[in-house]
């Protein structure tokens, strides 16, 4: 089954409005979920869509908090999300910061006490398509366990980075420090298909490309093992000493579930010391033209940049619908 994206966007916006949000809130949030579904990560996108709006009735996420600043030095600031809205509180955390680099060259905006942004990949899509290199990173609930641990006491905190391309063909990295974030095992499990790579343990303490086996464990596995546990555990020290907010570690003692959590959002202008962004553009596509041209593995698979995947699922679903869940849409039209 496909919805098309206007119509995505719309039964996001009515569920919305029905929760208590201002229109031009409602509208900001709804599009950028039905955005994150057209761009193909569907488990950040429609299918979170539910458990937000569960959030809401719970009290974890305010709907009508707006996140206020408590301290500045010069490029840097430092807000509190109030427990508002994940992806418009971050989505506005990216404007600051690139408010601040075109003042300063570079901004950074560091807010704790916020909520699940969703997909992190939106805002440095939002930082490139604006002309500025961004990187953010937010931490997360206790999920997945330190290296050479059985018990999960640190984070997947997913970290993203993004470089602009010439005519919007923009580099945009957004990874998980686990091998696959959960909402990637939700998919896989609902569509009965094994993940393409090992993703974690199972009760045998064997790795395993079962979503299903990983997900009972909660034994992700660190990307480069022991390095993606040493990023995840920096990222989460990095952004509670920039903002005093929860730890992953607070956030497992202090929450019941997944909110109240720390990010960082950092713009740079591309031309910051040289002068000459255009010249920055040209660097980049000589370099991803040589990537691309790389001799593939197999025969029929195309070398892609990070984030050309991304553009291509977005021209697809644009013109086909995005593909969702029948059973998921519909709970979704029940809200």
């Amino acid at each position: 089954m496909r919805i098309f994206y206007e119509d995505m966007k719309r039964e996001f916006e009515r569920v919305l409005l029905k929760k208590g949000f201002s229109q031009e809130r409602a509208e900001t949030s709804a599009k950028m979920f039905a955005d994150t579904s057209l761009d193909g990560v569907y488990s950040h996108g429609y299918q979170r869509f539910p458990r937000v709006i569960e959030y809401i009735d719970k009290g974890y996420i305010h709907v009508n908090a707006i996140p206020e600043k408590l301290a500045g030095v010069g490029a840097a600031e430092r807000w509190d999300g109030h427990l508002g809205m994940g992806n418009l509180n971050a989505a506005s955390a990216m404007k600051r910061a690139m408010e601040l680099a075109g003042e300063f060259g570079i901004g950074l905006v560091a807010m704790c006490n916020t909520n699940h942004w969703m997909r992190g990949g939106t805002y440095g899509w939002q930082a490139a398509e604006s002309g500025y290199i961004g990187i953010c990173w937010t931490n997360t609930m206790p999920n997945m366990p330190a290296w050479g641990a059985v018990d999960s006491k640190i984070g997947n905190n997913p970290f993203v980075m993004a470089v602009p391309g010439p005519r919007g063909k923009h580099v945009v990295v957004d990874m998980a420090m686990a091998q696959y974030s959960y909402g990637k095992l939700d998919v896989c499990r609902q569509a009965q298909t094994d993940l393409p790579y090992p993703g974690g343990y199972d009760e045998a303490g064997v790795l395993t490309c079962d979503p299903a086996a990983i997900e009972k464990t909660r034994r992700v596995l660190p990307i480069g093992y022991w390095k993606g546990s040493g990023m995840s555990i920096l990222l989460d020290l990095a952004g509670a000493a920039l903002t005093l907010g929860r730890t992953v570690s607070k956030i497992g003692k202090e929450c019941k579930e997944e909110y109240g959590l720390t990010q960082v959002f950092i713009a740079v202008k591309p031309d910051l010391l040289s002068g000459d962004a255009e010249a920055a553009k040209a660097l980049a596509e000589e370099t991803l033209k040589d990537i691309q041209n790389s001799v593939p593995e197999h025969a029929n698979k195309k070398i892609r940049y990070p984030g050309e995947g991304t553009l291509i699922r977005r021209k697809e679903n644009t013109e086909l619908g995005i593909p969702v869940d029948l059973e998921i849409w519909k709970k979704i039209c029940e809200l």
